[in-house]
């Protein structure tokens, strides 16, 4: 009778290959965030408009905070600027905005949007638990 043993494959990133993994990791991530700033910003009646929908206070406050919390977190997080708390602030917009924005969860797209928002804040805690790596303005 022959037994067989299972080895374990080493799935995880080379330790050269960290540092590039964790800075494409924060790039992808901040994308989102960045381009929505940005688009907030090309188009305010439009984002105004959208958040009275949703029934805010002061949209005009909540549009310059929006866009304050999406382009300013997004180019501190690829840049690696206070990675943990930039992380940890992005992490509280997406769920704040799922639960503002994209509460109507019989409605698919609403279901996606919401569920797209809660994974985000996770990827984001994770960065602000493990830190950016290697490559960044302000390492954590």
């Amino acid at each position: 009778m022959t037994t067989t043993t299972a080895t374990a494959v080493e799935t995880s990133a080379t330790p050269a290959a960290q540092p590039l993994l964790a800075f494409g990791g924060r790039v992808l991530i901040a994308a989102i965030f960045v381009l929505s700033g940005l688009s907030k910003l090309t188009a305010p009646a439009a984002s105004i408009a959208y958040i009275q929908s949703a029934g805010l206070p002061l949209p005009q406050l909540a549009l310059a905070a929006a866009v304050l919390v999406e382009l300013g977190g997004g180019l501190a997080l690829i840049a690696g600027y206070r990675v943990r708390l930039v992380a940890l602030a992005l992490a509280g917009f997406s769920i704040v905005t799922a639960l503002a924005f994209h509460n109507q969860l019989g409605d698919q797209n609403q279901f996606i949007h919401f569920f797209k928002n809660v994974a985000m804040a996770g990827g984001l805690l994770q960065v602000a638990a493990f830190g950016g790596g290697r490559i960044a303005f302000q390492r954590s």
